[in-house]
């Protein structure tokens, strides 16, 4: 590691340490590396430009964006919610229930976590304290704990981003990512199940069996439109990209025009809320992008997949490293950075090792997911803190046990990948 990355990197987190947002903090860091480096300081911004408008896949991103405010804006989610409560309801703890269903839902739709947590996540919030049996903490961490899925279950921004540092298969990525997400939407059930039994969680009224039909056709425009999304993806009909521009325009015809819950004025604020955000987020994936080239340019994977490859560390063990690296690094940084500066550091080490590219992207998904709900960062808390005036401190207290058991399915999912690795280096597939 030469000088230049050294003074580079600690510029950088210096940057950030003084509060300066996280994508300025890259581009200082950067900018401070070329002028020590002796490099032309438009390097950056050519970079920066340049692999944003190759990437026709980050497209995806600011469209998913769109529909996911526009589901938010219109009555989709309180459709979903009805079904929901109809569904999953009756049973013990059956707003938490209703919770955890309404995100696994819900990911089909919008594919961020932050999405599900500000929108519809604030709706069930309100529903679990009114009911009075639930605490305001308790309530905040299952929707803290179940935004998560939202990226793991198709479509998925993070995903997107994982696809364009590995070369993955977007489609792969999707696929893979719906099982771990049904697991994870199943242990969170299976915990609420334990907890609402302990602390009397009641019941909510029973739905009348002849209003289900009526409540299921009111929410199948919005059930419809995950369906339509991977069949489009899986047919070969339509690229992620397009997939996404589809998913905004079913959502805008859906509010809009079918539920005629979307005014122009609110439409409007959507654009305006949605550009912002994509905004954002590409400022953050194009200061990555930098960084990305200049760790490239200083050969720092090939370093580390040598030091690996001179410690003879076997698949599980690498595995279980650099999650342990995600999740500590996921307290503190943005899954954005994680996935776009971080993750492309292993991936010469993980093709090496014989690791899947697709089931780790997965992982590492799964694992970056959850530091959204990790002490002391844990973006979605200051998010559901802010949106609902719960005291941080409450929902702190009562996340542990819900980040436990995400932990113990990720820690599964590792030990079958792996196994898949160990199979595959015995029995090497044709070619």
């Amino acid at each position: 590691m030469s000088f230049e990355l050294i003074i580079g990197i600690l510029t950088l987190f210096g940057s950030a340490a003084l509060g300066l947002p996280v994508a300025f903090a890259i581009l200082v860091g950067v900018l401070v590396y070329l002028g020590v480096a002796g490099q032309d300081l438009a390097i950056a911004g050519e970079t920066m430009v340049q692999r944003l408008f190759d990437g026709f896949l980050l497209l995806a991103v600011p469209l998913f964006i769109v529909s996911a405010n526009i589901m938010n804006a219109g009555s989709i989610s309180d459709r979903l919610l009805n079904f929901c409560v109809a569904l999953v309801g009756r049973f013990r703890g059956g707003l938490g229930h209703v919770n955890v269903v309404t995100s696994l839902i819900f990911s089909g739709m919008s594919g961020s976590a932050v999405a599900d947590a500000a929108g519809i996540g604030r709706i069930i919030i309100d529903m679990m304290r009114k009911s009075g049996g639930y605490s305001r903490g308790y309530a905040a961490a299952i929707t803290a704990a179940t935004a998560t899925i939202g990226p793991i279950i198709p479509p998925s921004i993070p995903m997107v981003l994982y696809a364009l540092v590995s070369n993955a298969s977007i489609s792969s990525l999707f696929l893979a990512g719906i099982i771990p997400g049904l697991f994870m939407g199943g242990v969170l059930m299976a915990i609420n199940a334990v907890i609402s039994n302990r602390r009397d969680f009641g019941y909510e009224a029973p739905v009348p069996l002849g209003k289900i039909p009526g409540i299921t056709v009111r929410a199948a425009p919005a059930l419809l439109m995950p369906v339509i999304l991977l069949t489009g993806i899986y047919s070969g009909v339509t690229t992620p990209t397009e997939a996404a521009a589809i998913a905004a325009l079913y959502a805008l015809i859906v509010a809009a025009g079918l539920y005629r819950a979307l005014k122009m004025k609110t439409l409007i604020e959507v654009f305006v809320e949605s550009a912002r955000s994509a905004a954002s987020v590409g400022l953050v994936i194009g200061a990555s992008m930098i960084l990305t080239y200049v760790v490239i340019q200083e050969n720092v994977p090939q370093m580390i997949s040598a030091l690996f490859a001179g410690a003879e560390i076997s698949p599980l063990a690498f595995m279980l490293l650099v999650n342990l690296l995600v999740l500590l690094l996921g307290c503190v940084l943005d899954a954005t950075v994680i996935i776009l500066v971080i993750v492309p550091l292993f991936i010469p080490t993980c093709t090496q090792l014989g690791i899947d590219l697709v089931h780790f992207g997965v992982v590492i998904v799964v694992n970056a997911m959850i530091g959204l709900i990790t002490p002391p960062y844990g973006i979605l808390l200051f998010v559901i803190s802010a949106v609902t005036q719960i005291p941080l401190k409450e929902i702190i207290g009562e996340i542990w046990i819900f980040l436990a058991v995400l932990l113990f399915a990720l820690f599964l999912r590792l030990l079958v990948i792996a196994h898949q690795t160990l199979l595959n280096g015995i029995n090497p597939p044709n070619r």
